[in-house]
C-alpha cells in the first residue's frame, strides 16, 4: 500500500522528529569514512527545513553496550552533517531529558537538531513505552527515513510513530525511493529479472532464495555458499568455506529450482586468502588443501551474458573475497556488467551491505539505477517480509 511522504505533510512551523540512519563507520580518531548514509537522508532534511520545519534528527549508532560510549557518538556525524547542508547543525548531548527539550523548544523554522545516539538507552531496542514518549515528546510529527533500520521494532521506529499517531507519521523520501525500486522491481518487474545472491551463508539467505526462485527467470549464485550446493552436487571442495549441515537443503533448492538456480563453473582458488596470493582456476572439483575465493573466469562471463539480457537486476552478496586483488574479477564484472545495462533501460539494483561497498568500490555506484541504504533491512526485503515499521505509517 502506498504510504505518504514528507512531501506531502505539511511541516511549517512544526518540530518534525526524523528518524536518520546515520550508522557510519568511523576509524579510530572519530572520522567518517563512508558518509553515503548521510547523503542518502539530505533530500528529506531539506525538504523539512526548505519549508519552514525544524528538524530533530534521531540515529542509532554502532553497538554500545548499555549506557554512553564515546567511540558511538553522533557528534561526527552532526559536524559532517553540517559541512553538507552549508549550515549550523545543533548537536544534543542526550536525546532525552532536559537537554534535548530545551534545546527542541528553542528552534526556530529551518533549524536542524541532531540527538544523540538513542542506543545511549537500553529502551531503545527494548521499545520501551516510557522512552518512547519522552522521544514523542520531542516532536510534533515523525518521519521514518531509515531503511536500514525499517526492520527493527525499536523506539525510534516503532514506538514513536505508534504514540503520535495517525495523521501525523510518514515515510521519508529515501524509505519512498527504496519500496519504489525494490518492491515494485519484485512485483512488478520489467523481464527478463535476474536475481544474483553472493555472500558466505546459504542459511543467510535460505528464504531469499525461495522467495526469488518463484519471481525471478534466473538467480545466479556466486560466493562461498556457492561451495554448500557444490557439495549437494556430489563435488569436492577442499578446504573451502562452506556449511555441510546445510547440504540437505541446498540438494532440495537444487531440485526444486531446475535450471533457474544458475552455479558456477570454474571457480578461482589458492591457498591463501591475501593480496599476493598465487591463483589457479579449476572447473568443477576444488582439490584438498585449496580453497575457493571467486568465481572463475567463465563463470564470470556467462553471468554477463545473462545480466546483458536483463531488464531488472537485483544484486545482493559480493561473488567472491573482492576485497582481496587476486579474488576481485568476479565481483567487478558482475558490477560492470550492471552499470553498462543501466544506461539502455534496465533497473538495476544493489541490495546494500558488500555489494554497495564493492560498487563503490569499483566507482560504478552512480552507473546503477540503486544502491540499497540496508543491507539486513534488504534481504529481509527480499525475503518477501513485511515491515511493521512502515506498514504503522500513514498511507497516502
Amino acid at each position: 500500500m502506498a504510504k505518504k511522504t514528507v512531501a506531502a505533510l505539511d511541516v511549517s512551523g512544526k518540530r518534525v522528529l526524523v528518524r536518520v540512519d546515520f550508522n557510519v563507520p568511523l576509524d579510530d580518531h572519530q572520522r567518517i569514512t563512508d558518509d553515503r548514509r548521510i547523503v542518502a537522508a539530505l533530500e528529506t532534511i531539506r525538504s523539512i527545513i526548505d519549508r519552514g520545519g525544524r528538524a530533530i534528527l534521531m540515529s542509532h549508532l554502532g553497538r554500545p553496550k548499555g549506557g554512553p560510549e564515546a567511540k558511538f557518538s553522533l557528534k561526527p556525524a552532526a559536524d559532517h552533517l553540517s559541512k553538507l547542508l552549508g549550515k549550523p547543525v545543533a548537536f544534543a548531548s542526550d536525546c532525552i531529558g532536559p537537554i534535548a527539550e530545551q534545546m527542541a523548544a528553542a528552534m526556530k523554522p529551518g533549524d536542524v537538531l541532531v540527538l544523540e545516539n538513542t542506543r545511549f538507552h537500553k529502551g531503545e531496542e527494548k521499545n520501551d513505552a516510557a522512552f518512547a514518549a519522552q522521544l514523542a515528546a520531542l516532536g510534533d510529527v515523525y518521519v521514518n527515513d531509515a531503511f536500514g533500520t525499517a526492520h527493527r521494532q525499536h523506539a525510534s521506529t516503532y514506538g514513536v510513530p505508534e504514540k503520535l499517531g495517525p495523521g501525523k507519521r510518514v515515510i521519508g523520501l529515501l524509505i519512498q525511493k527504496e519500496l519504489r525500486f525494490l518492491g515494485e522491481s519484485l512485483e512488478h518487474p520489467h523481464r527478463p529479472l535476474i536475481a544474483i545472491l553472493g555472500g558466505a551463508k546459504v542459511s543467510d539467505k535460505i528464504a531469499v532464495i525461495e522467495n526469488l526462485l518463484s519471481k525471478a527467470d534466473f538467480v545466479l549464485i556466486g560466493g562461498a555458499m556457492a561451495y554448500t550446493f557444490f557439495l549437494a552436487q556430489g563435488k569436492k571442495v577442499g578446504n573451502s568455506l562452506c556449511e555441510r549441515d546445510k547440504v540437505p537443503l541446498a540438494a532440495a533448492l537444487l531440485a526444486k529450482a531446475g535450471p533457474k538456480l544458475v552455479l558456477p563453473t570454474d571457480t578461482v582458488i589458492a591457498s591463501e586468502m591475501t593480496d599476493t596470493a598465487v591463483t589457479r582456476i579449476v572447473d568443477g572439483e576444488i582439490p584438498d588443501g585449496m580453497e575457493g575465493y571467486d568465481i572463475g573466469p567463465k563463470t564470470a562471463a556467462h553471468y554477463a551474458a545473462l545480466i546483458a539480457s536483463a531488464k531488472t537486476v537485483i544484486w545482493n552478496g559480493p561473488m567472491g573475497v573482492f576485497e582481496k586483488k587476486p579474488f576481485q574479477h568476479g565481483t567487478r564484472t558482475v558490477a560492470q556488467s550492471l552499470a553498462d545495462i543501466t544506461p539502455k533501460g534496465a533497473v538495476t539494483i544493489i541490495g546494500g551491505g558488500d555489494s554497495a561497498a564493492a560498487i563503490e568500490e569499483f566507482g560504478l555506484a552512480d552507473k546503477v539505477s540503486h544502491v540499497s541504504t540496508g543491507g539486513g533491512a534488504s534481504l529481509e526485503f527480499l525475503e518477501g517480509k513485511g515491515f511493521a515499521c512502515i506498514d504503522l505509517l500513514d498511507n497516502a
